[in-house]
């Protein structure tokens, strides 16, 4: 099969390469392979895997085999995945990372969803939303306007941080009710951070959080420190909390709960950008470079025999 490889020498550190078929352990489907997108973070640190890794985490695409343990979906039914070696032909998935796709949802819809909606769906479970304020930086980016759908789902009172007004284009119709660049006009505390910058920012958003509040890192497209002043971080009154996310477990549920969201109509895809596996490259270095409002989602082409 052809799969999206690791290689640092490469453009992205990426290149379409010869590998062998995954072999599904008991509890894993095997998928075709119809869509991949990509997240900012694979791309930035795909030179951090071994050369010759299979990258990716997203895919949307048909079981051909089901699991050998007799969970999971039935060959045939069309399914999103999120779990690693994703962006190839052919990927072996866990069971309970599979979600069947609603039938009037497009599988590139589908494909654009598990490691951006999931991140943004359960940092959003970290407190109750509605009536609260809840601010939401870097978002612009794919986590970002799923947080800002989400959170206008769950009743919030929606502050959506971009870096410049270019960025601003379509989160008001997404559900934020305020739209700023930085934390400029901010004048209330807030009562949820959903971070996806980091640096100086994430140091002055926590002077904005409101007793009993919670930040939830989740990014740092920044790339440049945090510096928090002594005793800034001291608090007397109800605790304010600071979090990182990392939870991956069993993202099936999660993830058909985003597919149900986007059959009803109540949660838009967001994707920006589509092309073939050729364009990884193109694609890669419009994410890195912040000329992507959303989700990328490449079109994988699939040999005419199994290989």
């Amino acid at each position: 099969m052809h799969a999206l490889i690791v290689d640092p020498g490469a453009p992205a550190s990426l290149r379409l390469a010869t590998t062998p078929e995954p072999q599904p352990a008991p509890h894993q489907a095997l998928l075709e392979v119809r869509h991949i997108s990509l997240n900012r973070g694979e791309i930035a640190f795909a030179a951090r895997q071994p050369p010759g890794t299979v990258h990716g985490y997203d895919a949307a695409g048909i079981v051909i085999r089901p699991a050998a343990d007799g969970t999971g979906p039935a060959a045939g039914t069309r399914v999103a995945a999120f779990g690693p070696h994703a962006w190839a032909q052919y990927m072996a998935a866990d069971t309970g990372a599979l979600a069947e796709v609603p039938a009037h949802v497009d599988l590139v819809h589908a494909a654009a969803l598990p490691m951006a909606g999931i991140t943004a769906l359960r940092t959003l479970r970290a407190q109750p939303l509605l009536g609260r304020r809840v601010l939401i930086t870097g978002a612009a980016g794919g986590v970002g306007r799923y947080a800002v759908q989400l959170a206008a789902i769950g009743g919030a009172h929606v502050i959506a941080s971009v870096g410049s007004a270019e960025r601003a284009g379509g989160l008001t119709a997404l559900g934020a009710h305020d739209v700023v660049i930085g934390l400029q006009g901010i004048d209330e505390p807030v009562d949820l951070i959903l971070d996806n910058v980091g640096g100086p920012q994430l140091a002055a958003a926590w002077d904005l959080l409101a007793p009993g509040g919670s930040v939830q890192n989740i990014g740092w497209a920044s790339d440049e420190p945090a510096v928090f002043a002594p005793y800034s971080l001291f608090h007397i009154g109800p605790p304010k909390t600071m979090t990182t996310f990392g939870d991956t477990r069993r993202p099936g549920p999660d993830l058909l709960t985003l597919l149900n969201f986007v059959a009803a109509g109540r949660l838009s895809p967001e994707v920006d950008w589509r092309g073939s596996w050729k364009r990884v490259t193109e694609a890669a270095q419009a994410l890195l470079e912040r000329r992507i409002a959303g989700k990328a989602v490449l079109d994988i082409e699939q040999p005419t025999g199994r290989q």
